[in-house]
């Protein structure tokens, strides 16, 4: 019996299973809320409710997170500097210390620009002091890494800080981009050390003495070791190990995934088990990074979406995520008592927020600058959350006047608010948390859109119902590589139209899809919505058994893979090999060949070793690339990939 931990710790909950991959059966599962502010707080919950005999014979742990990608979203992470060699940057870089330097090279890997040792001395001279870690790129280093590996080796005589160079991230072109990634990689490497050291001091509190693994924005995993050097691949991590968590319930080799959460639905589409994977790069943030990832559609679209009635009376569902009701009021129930003054009193009056809306403080010590209105509605918020409502009545104003966005946006305060899981436990279809609060949240929008309460039901599962359609058919439309908003073309939308609502009063025709791929949905939303989803798109669906934690199953049943990248280019009669680690010339083009072969396959099977796997196999593709129109070749790429099994499990 081969046992494995798998955790996934997503934006509303942290999921745990305890898989038997010998017998592909789960032994255990969990699944708990998790905690933003301490991540560690809600595995070890997720721990101790797995409940298992069996938990001590743990071989592994696998770990999905979503840090790295919070992380830079939020801009948080230690302070680093850049070492730009070669050129100036396009654009803003999200390093806090920056310096240019004379150097680099061209395409065929040549010096543009022999580098001053001296000046590269100055620049790292500014950053002592200032900096927890330096990131160096240089122009063109994929095609000759020297100046890169010259200037760490500076660094790391005047400084004793970590040192990330872009060449050892992608081998991808971009000099901006692999910037980016090199910086954004060194700003995450305290982030991704401390979750580490977390994660191991709850297992040896639980007396779980096993090896850690951690997903990557691939699906495949890694060591907690490499993890520490490159932790910029753990972005989009949670939603890749959703993929292979359908992949290993559902059985299914083609098909497109839906993972809808608390905070959003993702959708990724399978080919021969593997997603598809994003060429040019993962995107978060707004920073276009050179991570190889799965590309996935994320939409604002999830159990905790806000709902909110806009002054149109219009229905709006997310993107924005808040507490439910239900959950608030779960843990604070005399917020159901101010909601049912409210409801009596009909005051649903405000600007900035819906009459549902109610805070909660999540920072006590706040060091950001408060206007008079922030301080005494936190001064209130000290003592236990409140309505908006509540809060207008004790400060003597009106809801239309009391602004407490940028508290929320700042992370100080926690709105919560009508979300699809509060529809759910209003019309009795999920009852796990107060009811009650539900019922009344729904009662007050109703009244605002001026709909009966079963109206209000229905009309708002109809929006989320629709709104998870048209992101399955935007995300087709992206996965065929056709640029445009489907919401932004009025006659694709007079179709979309027919097909959600076919037997809408006065229309003459209805209109039907074909898809050629089924859908494999997970998440603990999926049965209620998906079925109807399904219905409209004339969809063959598939929710299989464990859905619910299927990305906890994906992080336990992943692979290690490790990719290596060389490029051989002709140029003046000779044939260059421009390797991640080296630049190199032959003479002839079959010893280049040759040599690439080798040293890729050598290099590939250290990584894998490294990463933590010891059967793996080995697979070699040779591509060769000629001048467009003619039969002359431009340019060879040898790739090889090592996949194999973690060491602990072979």
């Amino acid at each position: 019996m081969s046992l494995v931990l798998g955790i996934d710790t997503g934006g509303t909950y942290t999921d745990g299973i305890i898989l038997d991959v010998t017998d592909q059966r789960v032994v255990a599962k969990a699944k708990v809320l998790t905690t933003h502010d301490d991540l560690t707080r809600c595995i070890t919950d997720c721990f101790r409710e797995l409940k298992c005999d069996a938990v001590h014979d743990i071989k592994m742990i696998a770990l999905s997170t979503t840090l790295a990608t919070n992380a830079v979203v939020e801009g948080h992470g230690g302070e680093v500097g850049l070492l730009l060699i070669g050129s100036e940057p396009i654009d803003k870089l999200p390093a806090a210390v920056c310096e240019i330097i004379k150097g680099g090279h061209d395409a065929a890997g040549k010096p543009q620009a022999e580098l001053d040792v001296e000046e590269v001395r100055n620049a790292i001279r500014k950053m002592c002091g200032r900096v927890e870690a330096v990131a160096i790129s240089s122009f063109f280093s994929v095609r000759n890494p020297e100046h890169e590996q010259k200037a760490r080796e500076l660094v790391r005589e005047m400084m004793d800080v970590p040192v990330v160079c872009g060449h050892e991230l992608s081998s991808s072109l971009g000099f901006y981009e692999r910037a980016v990634t090199a910086v954004l990689n060194a700003k995450l490497l305290p982030i991704i050390a401390s979750l580490i050291e977390s994660v191991k001091k709850v297992l040896r509190e639980e007396g779980i003495n096993a090896p850690l693994m951690i997903v990557k924005g691939d699906g495949s995993l890694m060591s907690e070791s490499v993890a520490r050097v490159r932790p910029i691949e753990t972005l989009l991590s949670g939603p890749a190990a959703s993929i292979y968590g359908a992949v290993y319930c559902g059985k299914v080799k083609d098909a497109l995934v839906l993972d809808m959460g608390g905070t959003t639905t993702d959708i990724a589409v399978l080919s021969d088990e593997v997603p598809k994977i994003n060429d040019e790069g993962a995107v978060v943030g707004g920073w276009r990074t050179r991570v190889r990832a799965a590309e996935i559609n994320t939409y604002g679209i999830g159990g905790d979406s806000y709902i909110q009635i806009d002054k149109d009376k219009n229905l709006i569902i997310g993107p924005n995520r808040v507490w439910p009701l239900a959950l608030a009021a779960d843990r604070y129930p005399h917020l159901v008592e101010e909601l049912s003054l409210q409801w009596e009193t009909k005051k649903f009056n405000s600007l900035y927020s819906q009459p549902t809306d109610c805070f909660i403080l999540v920072q006590q010590d706040i060091a950001v600058q408060m206007t008079t209105t922030e301080k005494e509605a936190v001064q209130l918020l000290k003592e236990q959350p409140h309505t908006l409502q509540f809060l207008a009545d004790k400060m003597g104003t009106k809801t239309f006047f009391l602004d407490l966005s940028r508290l929320v946006e700042m992370g100080i305060l926690n709105k919560a608010s009508v979300t699809p899981t509060d529809i759910l436990h209003a019309n009795g279809r999920y009852t796990r948390w107060n009811r009650e609060a539900s019922i009344l949240g729904v009662k007050m929008l109703a009244h605002k859109m001026g709909k009966s309460y079963q109206e209000f039901l229905d009309l708002a599962m109809e929006a989320i119902i629709n709104k998870i359609a048209l992101s399955i058919l935007q995300s087709v439309v992206n996965f065929e590589g056709k640029d445009f908003d489907i919401q932004d073309e009025k006659g694709a939308m007079y179709f979309i139209g027919k097909l959600l609502q076919p037997k809408k009063a006065g229309r003459l025709m209805g209109c039907s899809l074909e898809f050629n791929l089924p859908l494999v949905a997970i998440g603990a939303p999926v049965n209620v919505y998906l079925p109807e989803v399904a219905s409209k798109l004339k969809l063959d669906l598939i929710i299989p058994p464990n859905a619910e934690i299927a990305n906890a199953i994906g992080a336990a049943s992943g692979n290690v893979v490790e990719a290596v990248q060389v490029l051989i280019r002709h140029d003046d009669e000779q044939y260059i090999v421009h390797a991640p680690w080296e630049r190199k010339v032959f003479d002839n083009y079959d010893d280049a060949i040759a040599y690439a072969q080798a040293e890729a396959a050598k290099k590939a099977a250290v990584q894998i070793e490294k990463a933590g796997a010891a059967d793996y196999q080995l697979t070699t593709e040779k591509e060769e690339v000629n001048i467009p129109g003619w039969d002359i070749l431009m340019e060879t790429r040898i790739t090889v990939t090592a996949v194999g099994k973690p060491k602990w499990l072979s």
